[in-house]
Parts: structure tokens; sequence; C-alpha cells
């Protein structure tokens, strides 16, 4: 019976290690999608993104919990453990062997989370695509009732490019809308970066990523400027 229990008690975890679907990290730099069981392992494929945007790539078969890829050396593998805990999987790998699937600003190690219902990287393009058709179609309520919930439900999970230009796109809803304080609590996140010039921010960012920043920058500045206008 003490066996019995034990292989019971043992199986959520293998089960969860194995368990097909996507996962992503907070704040969204890393994805994981783990496909069916087939011939006693799964399928994964894991991208990761660091800063500059270098990346990360890796694929192969999970069994047992682990993935045993080619190493940097021949005798070293690098070895990618998949350990269950309770929000999703803790993903890591051998030291100094997994170098080869990244750039030099760029690591795939931490936690890869299950993401609630509407917070998987694909469902979260698929709304704001419709997001932006209901805005271009000047639908402006639905447009809201839209993006309000995966900024408030999904925000943890977005990248954090993404999540500056779902604020944006958000705060110039409620402007629309005439919701000038929604707007302006929307943007306040980015309201002290977007308070300073280029110059002063361009040095902490590294080239690529002050690049896409820097968009995001300039369209808030914008916003607040019609919000605080308009709330005058």
């Amino acid at each position: 019976m003490k066996r019995l229990l034990a292989l019971f008690a043992f199986l959520p975890l293998a089960a969860l290690a194995q368990a097909p679907g996507e996962y992503v990290t907070e704040g969204g730099w890393g994805t994981l999608v783990i496909g069916p069981a087939k011939g006693g392992a799964n399928p994964f494929k894991l991208d990761a993104l660091g800063s500059n945007f270098h990346v990360c790539g890796l694929e192969g078969e999970i069994r047992g919990g682990k993935a045993t890829l080619e190493g940097d050396e021949p005798k070293k593998p690098c070895i990618v453990t998949f350990k269950s805990t309770p929000t999703g999987l803790e993903v890591k790998g051998t030291e100094g062997a997994c170098g080869q699937y990244c750039g030099m600003r760029a690591q795939f190690e931490g936690t890869y989370m299950k993401p609630a219902k509407g917070c998987a990287a694909s469902e979260m393009k698929a709304t704001r695509a419709a997001f932006k058709r209901h805005y271009d179609a000047k639908k402006f309520d639905e447009a809201r009732a839209l993006l309000e919930p995966l900024h408030a439900g999904c925000g943890k999970m977005l990248f954090w490019i993404d999540e500056g230009w779902v604020r944006n796109d958000l705060a110039i809803t409620q402007y629309r809308l005439g919701d000038r304080a929604g707007c302006l609590k929307t943007l306040q996140p980015l309201s002290e970066d977007a308070a300073k010039t280029d110059a002063q921010l361009k040095d902490d960012y590294p080239p690529s990523d002050w690049d896409l920043y820097s968009r995001v920058v300039r369209a808030t500045r914008a916003n607040l400027k019609l919000c605080k206008s308009a709330a005058r």
C-alpha cells in the first residue's frame, strides 16, 4: 500500500513535467512549447529573448523530465531539466554545457508558467489583432473591452516592449472615449521615462533595445500630451 501511495504521489509531478502545452515566463522573455508524448518522449521547443535581442533556441525530446542535447564539448552534453513547481516548470541547463544555444546576453533558465486562459502568446496576439480592427473601425468601446482584460490579466506575461505598446493602445482608446483620467493612469508607469530626453535615456539601454523602446517612449509622450491637454 505504501508503495502504491508513493507511486500515486509521484504521478502528478511526472505528468506535469511532460504536460503538453505552452508555458511562458513572467515578463514574456521565454516561451516553452511541449508537444504530445510519442514513443515515451515529449518533443519540446524553447525560445528565450535576452538583452540587445540576443536569443536562445533549444529543441529536443523530454524523457523522464530531462532532455539531452549536444553540448559545447563532445563529452559534456547539455542536459536540460524540467522540474514541476506550483505554477509550472522550473527549467535548468547543465552549467557550462549549453552555451551554444544562446547569444551572449541571453539565457533560458527560469520558471515557465502555464498561462491563464487568454494569456498564451498566440491568444494575446489574436486579441491585439482584434483590438486593432475595432479601433481602426472607431469601435472604441469594443476595442477597450478587448484590451482592458488582456492588460489586467496577462500584463505580467507580456514582454516589456509589448507591455508598453499595450499601455499606449489602451490609453489612446480611453482618450477617444473621453476617459482622460484613465488614460493618464494607464500611462503613469511610463511617464518617468517619457519626461526624459532621448539623450538621457539612450545610454541606459543596449542599441537594439533602445531602437524599439524609443518608439514606445515617443508614443507615450504624444499620448500624455493629448490626455493632459484634454484634462484641463
